[in-house]
């Protein structure tokens, strides 16, 4: 349980979040953001708000990092159940009587461990790798 929102956070989220604090905080992103807060106070000033021109682009160019960064870690565990639940399909049509729930969520869930423990040594690098260029972007979205 949540102690902060008192909600049901399932174990593996739960595990990847705490892994992606300590990369964050292995890569001194706390002083990153520290160092952006401070740079964003002289690059606005209190008083009339000027926006930089490219700002725009910036920002589509940060949220697009964003979006491939997100494909780049999601899409192997995605593309590997669906490849387990293809087989089932399969299996399940070849041979009615299988009990597809009883075999199919137990099977599911152990190639989604699997899955977990052979992208987590490929994860790590890249994950650095993201946040080492989303802080380029913060820090080129204020000038």
């Amino acid at each position: 349980v949540d102690p902060q929102n008192g909600v049901q956070v399932p174990v593996v989220s739960q595990y990847f979040l705490i892994l992606a604090t300590l990369v964050f905080l292995a890569l001194n992103g706390h002083l990153v953001l520290i160092e952006t807060i401070v740079e964003s106070f002289f690059l606005f000033p209190v008083g009339p708000v000027t926006i930089p021109e490219n700002l725009p682009m910036q920002t589509v160019l940060w949220i697009s990092e964003t979006f491939q960064g997100a494909l780049l870690i999601a899409l192997p565990a995605v593309a590997a159940i669906l490849l387990v639940n293809l087989a089932f399909g399969v299996m399940t049509r070849a041979a009615p009587q299988l009990n597809i729930f009883a075999v199919g969520f137990p099977v599911t869930i152990l190639a989604g461990f699997i899955m977990m423990m052979l992208s987590l040594p490929v994860f790590l690098p890249r994950f650095s790798d993201l946040l080492e260029r989303a802080f380029v972007q913060m820090l080129g979205l204020f000038g």
